[in-house]
C-alpha cells in the first residue's frame, strides 16, 4: 500500500532544505510537487517545490474537479493560493512511498481526500528565534524583500500549527531540526517505518 508523507511546519523550519536534500539522497522516493500562484523565490525551480501557476489556470483546475484541496492567504502582496491538484502524481495501488510539502490544513484535507490509512504527517519543529533568523536571511534574498508579509507570516504560524490544532489533527511525533543531518535522518527512518 502506497503512502503519502506530507512534509509541515511553521515557516522557515526548513521543510524546503529537507525536502530537497530527502528526494536527493533517495532517488525512489517518488515526491507530489504542490502548486501556488505565488510568485517563485531565489533558488527555487519549477515543477521541485511547487508548479508555478496563474489564478486563471487554479480556477480551470477547479472547473474540472480536479482541486484535492486549496488553501487561500491574504498576503501583503494580495491573495496567494496553495493546492495539491489530483493529476495523476498518486497511485496508491503501488506500494511506495511518496512526499509532498504542506501545511496542516493541507494535511488534513489530503487525509480527508485519500483517506488516513494512506497520508502521514511529518511535523518539523525548531525554536522561534532560530525560525525568525532564517526567514529574515530567507527574505534578505528575495529581489523585493518585504518585512511585513515576514510578519505576517510568522505571526500566522502560532494558530494555524497552534498545539490544539496539532493534536486536533493526530500529529504527534515531532522532528526537530537544529540538526539538519540528524532531522534528514529521522524522516528517512519514520518513511522506512512506514
Amino acid at each position: 500500500m502506497g503512502r503519502l508523507y506530507v512534509i509541515m511546519g511553521k515557516s522557515a523550519v526548513g521543510k524546503d532544505s529537507l525536502y530537497c536534500s530527502l528526494i536527493d539522497r533517495n532517488p525512489t522516493l517518488k515526491t507530489v510537487v504542490p502548486y501556488t500562484t505565488r510568485p517563485i523565490r531565489t533558488g527555487e525551480v519549477e515543477g521541485r517545490e511547487y508548479h508555478f501557476v496563474t489564478v486563471s489556470e487554479l480556477e480551470a483546475m477547479r472547473e474540472q474537479g480536479r482541486i484535492v484541496e486549496c488553501r487561500r492567504y491574504d498576503t501583503v502582496h494580495g491573495p496567494w493560493y496553495y493546492f495539491t491538484a489530483d493529476d495523476g502524481q498518486l497511485d496508491f495501488s503501488r506500494d511506495e512511498p511518496y512526499v509532498t510539502i504542506s501545511t496542516l490544513e493541507g494535511f488534513e484535507k489530503l487525509r480527508a481526500f485519500y483517506g488516513r490509512e494512506h497520508v502521514m504527517p511529518v511535523y518539523i519543529e525548531v525554536d522561534d528565534f532560530l525560525r525568525l533568523e532564517r526567514a529574515v536571511q530567507r527574505e534578505k534574498r528575495q529581489p523585493n524583500p518585504c518585512v511585513a508579509e515576514l510578519c505576517r507570516r510568522f505571526a500566522a504560524d502560532d494558530e494555524d500549527f497552534s498545539e490544539e490544532r496539532l493534536r486536533l489533527a493526530g500529529v504527534e511525533e515531532r522532528i526537530q531540526n537544529h540538526e539538519f543531518e540528524k532531522a534528514l535522518k529521522e524522516i528517512e527512518e519514520l518513511i522506512r517505518r512506514g
